[in-house]
């Protein structure tokens, strides 16, 4: 009897010592269960990163674009005082017969369209002062190009074998189709009599003698911090105007109203380089920034 208790005793041991045994074999993987699941929560709040600090901080170092418009302030004494007169010299010596520098409209071309007419006084699109010279064209916005063919001088040829120069001073927009030319009626009418309203045309560039100095002219609301130039009485098609800024040459943008404006007033008051399609340099000196004064120069562009 007393062996029999021992028995059941030693085995009562063995199946508690068992149980325990699974008991904390199954905490210790709820264990690791719960901490794998708490590291994987945790990584998956923390947020991602979408640039270096070295991109962040470039973002934050770009400052904004200064804007386009004039700023209001008074233009200091230098601004507004000339110079006793406009000096100037010739850069650099007229290019070949070519015009490397032309748009649209080059010289040696014939162009065909057609010329009507309308009630001109010198002025337009070009911003040229109306003068007593009516001897003027608007040209089609296709040659216009934005008006690099503001000033230029064109001859005009009719079927009748007549023909006339005129200035370009305006742009003819709407129904006029490249070719065509709407004159002034003074100038239509020494091709055909007015009735005829429209008739068939060619014409070419011309490079008139006869002419005097240029002319130069800072635009309304110019000062040292925003300014616009205009060239006025050039020879030859302009191709480019620059001003002098930090020791070089900047070129600056010119407007389809026919002025270049430098919009950060870099330049401004300054010597001013004009070139025309051939190549050819100019370069004024002296030119005070006087808003809407035509002031005069002593240079002009070769015959070509």
């Amino acid at each position: 009897m007393h062996r029999r208790w021992l028995f059941i005793s030693a085995a009562a041991v063995l199946i508690v010592a068992s149980l325990t045994a699974v008991l904390l074999t199954g905490r210790k993987s709820e264990a690791r269960d719960t901490a794998a699941t708490s590291a994987a929560s945790t990584h998956a709040s923390a947020p991602a990163s979408t640039a270096s600090p070295s991109t962040s901080a470039a973002a934050t170092a770009v400052s904004p674009k200064p804007s386009a418009k004039p700023k209001p302030h008074k233009p200091s004494p230098s601004a507004t005082t000339a110079s006793a007169k406009p000096a100037a010299t010739t850069a650099a010596q007229p290019a070949s017969g070519s015009a490397p520098l032309a748009g649209r409209i080059r010289p040696g071309v014939t162009y065909r369209g057609v010329a009507t007419f309308y009630d001109a006084d010198g002025g337009g699109a070009c911003l040229f002062d109306p003068s007593g010279d009516v001897m003027t064209g608007a040209m089609n916005t296709t040659d216009y190009e934005a008006s690099k063919a503001c000033g230029a001088y064109v001859v005009v040829h009719a079927a009748s074998g007549a023909s006339i120069t005129v200035r370009i001073t305006n742009e003819c927009p709407g129904d006029c189709a490249p070719g065509q030319i709407d004159l002034s009626a003074e100038a239509f009418a020494k091709l055909a009599a007015p009735s005829a309203g429209r008739i068939p045309i060619t014409w070419t560039l011309a490079s008139p003698s006869g002419l005097g100095p240029l002319s130069v002219r800072y635009k309304t609301g110019s000062s040292q911090y925003w300014c616009g130039i205009q060239v006025i009485g050039h020879r030859n098609p302009l191709a480019r105007l620059e001003v002098s800024s930090g020791g070089g040459w900047r070129s600056l943008k010119r407007e389809d109203y026919n002025y270049f404006l430098a919009e950060d007033g870099g330049g401004c008051g300054g010597s001013i380089r004009i070139t025309d399609i051939y190549g050819q340099r100019l370069t004024v000196n002296g030119i005070a920034i006087r808003p809407n004064v035509v002031q005069p120069t002593r240079v002009q562009f070769a015959v070509h």
